[in-house]
């Protein structure tokens, strides 16, 4: 900026003193008029960019990968963490809470290559923080820290991934995530069958069509690398890679592993042939059998609990969803046995899809990855316990934000009017001047129990009082008048079927409750 510019800027409180500002410019010989046009031009331009009131205007949005849930949408959000939360009670699970964000070297090293993913915290003079990633990092911690041995629990609670969000396709990087873990020494695959079958029931409860449950283990996974040639110091690395072949062709993920992970070609053929084997108990048995993969201890101690998963999993009536798939690796670090993974099957998708597009483009449907993962992760607690004692856990966490996208698909659909409150029953006036009648009976119904409410004017009119009703799926009103008054009896209208009957005044919570119940 040159020197006449710099001069009415300093001069420039919100461009109010121009005048001031071009008297003061005599000081300087050789500025034209011209030149001071041309400045003034430029500052006036700068001011209608900020605005009449001086500050820089912005759009009103929310942060990239984050969003706001509307009362339609949080009934159903509600409707899918009773359903889920219910099912951990149901086994057993009693629930925790820890801090949104960590010491950042207690999340640092646990996530393999998403380890870029973490969100740290600009340094404020003290610790280091970064939000959690997941909600498994901060249980182990939570155990080390409580010198805890054993429990049941479950968290539900929102974490955060600098990730790339693909919202459409449930992909946040603000998401809830809701965990299940047995963290205790028992005995082998007892646990792991559990949480297969707390998987099983909310996915089925919930009716998001047809799934798949895959299972794997990471010393099958290390046991065959081990056995096709992969160096040591490339196995988490090249998991990394085998994990992407839910969403890369096999083509590709050669690829990787060869020229950008310097793998042979030869053991990356080897991987590829075992990849590709997929089925249950029997194929645990064929691979004990299979010459190379029997030379490794940790593959065949992996098949033998695999064998020992699914005998369990008959007695828990769950096989028929259940897959052991070679292909399974998931990334993170910390895991050290049985893994799983449940995904939406294409005939699920397509269900759920042609139920919500009723003629839509095919570009519009959902479309989801997995919706619940998890394994053993038998070494993670020992990371922070100062004396190394390990305490073996296991656990799966349910993939909310997916599950939510297809349920809202789903109700969008649907004819079917989604009630965004619990109101049970309107108080309303026929006549003008009842206000105080009308509170008195509210109060009466709060003062039982009764999720009950009132206009808030003095005079509604009784059309609008139906129609609020008849809007909110309210299924009650309880309608006040002079006559019902002297004859101390409430009008109850039932909203569906517009019957109206009396109901002495001492009668009508009993008769208000047992409506409601049946409902």
């Amino acid at each position: 900026m040159n020197i006449l510019g710099m001069f009415c800027v300093r001069s420039w409180p919100g461009l109010v003193g121009f005048r001031s500002c071009v008297r003061s410019l005599h000081a300087f010989p050789g500025i034209t008029v011209t030149q001071i046009d041309e400045e003034v031009a430029k500052l006036l331009e700068l001011k209608a960019q900020l605005g009449d009131d001086g500050k820089q205007q912005f759009v009103l949005k929310t942060a990239k990968g984050t969003r706001d849930y509307n009362p339609k949408q949080m009934a159903i959000r509600e409707k899918v963490f009773n359903t889920i939360i219910s099912c951990f009670k149901r086994h057993g699970a009693e629930t925790i809470d820890t801090p949104v964000f960590e010491l950042k070297e207690t999340l640092t090293g646990k996530y393999g290559e998403d380890s870029k993913l973490i969100y740290d915290l600009k340094d404020q003079g003290g610790e280091l923080l970064s939000l959690r990633y997941d909600l498994t990092v901060p249980f182990a911690r939570y155990l080390a820290m409580n010198k805890i041995t054993n429990i049941k629990r479950y968290h539900i609670a929102k974490v955060y991934r600098r990730d790339n969000p693909a919202m459409t396709r449930g992909r946040y990087r603000e998401f809830y995530q809701c965990d299940f873990d047995i963290a205790g020494q028992y005995d082998a695959m007892i646990p792991d069958a559990e949480c297969l079958k707390i998987v099983h029931e909310i996915l089925s409860e919930l009716g998001l069509g047809d799934f798949r449950i895959k299972v794997n283990d990471r010393r099958i996974l290390d046991g065959m690398f081990a056995v096709c040639g992969v160096p040591d110091d490339k196995f988490r690395t090249i998991c990394s890679t085998v994990d992407k072949l839910d969403k890369m062709p096999w083509e590709e993920v050669k690829k990787e592993m060869v020229n950008e992970k310097g793998l042979s070609e030869e053991a990356a053929d080897q991987i590829g042939e075992y990849v590709s084997m997929q089925g249950g108990m029997d194929l645990a048995e064929r691979l004990l059998q299979d010459h190379k993969m029997s030379q490794s201890k940790q593959a065949c101690a992996g098949l033998t609990d695999i064998k020992m998963l699914f005998s369990y999993l008959q007695i828990f009536q769950v096989t028929d969803k259940v897959v052991f798939d070679l292909s399974l690796a998931r990334g993170l670090d910390y895991y050290t046995g049985i893994i799983y993974e449940a995904v939406l099957t294409q005939a699920g998708v397509a269900a759920v899809s042609n139920e919500a597009q009723n003629g839509a483009n095919a570009e519009e449907s959902v479309s989801v990855g997995s919706v619940a993962g998890g394994g053993r992760y038998d070494g993670l607690v020992g990371m922070f316990d100062p004396k190394g004692r390990k305490v073996p856990c296991v656990g799966v966490s349910i993939g909310i934000e997916r599950i939510f996208s297809i349920m809202e698909q789903k109700a969008e659909a649907s004819a079917e009017k989604i009630r965004t409150t619990e109101v049970q029953v309107m108080v309303a006036s026929a006549q003008k001047n009842l206000l105080e009648e009308r509170l008195r009976l509210v109060t009466e119904l709060w003062n039982a129990g009764i999720k009950a409410e009132v206009m808030y004017k003095k005079n509604p009119k009784l059309l609008s009082q139906l129609q609020h009703c008849e809007e909110s799926g309210i299924p009650l009103v309880a309608i006040l008048g002079e006559q019902e008054l002297k004859d101390e009896v409430v009008k109850l209208r039932v909203v569906a079927t517009r019957e109206e009957v009396d109901i002495s005044r001492a009668d009508l919570i009993q008769e208000i409750m047992k409506r409601t119940s049946k409902a």
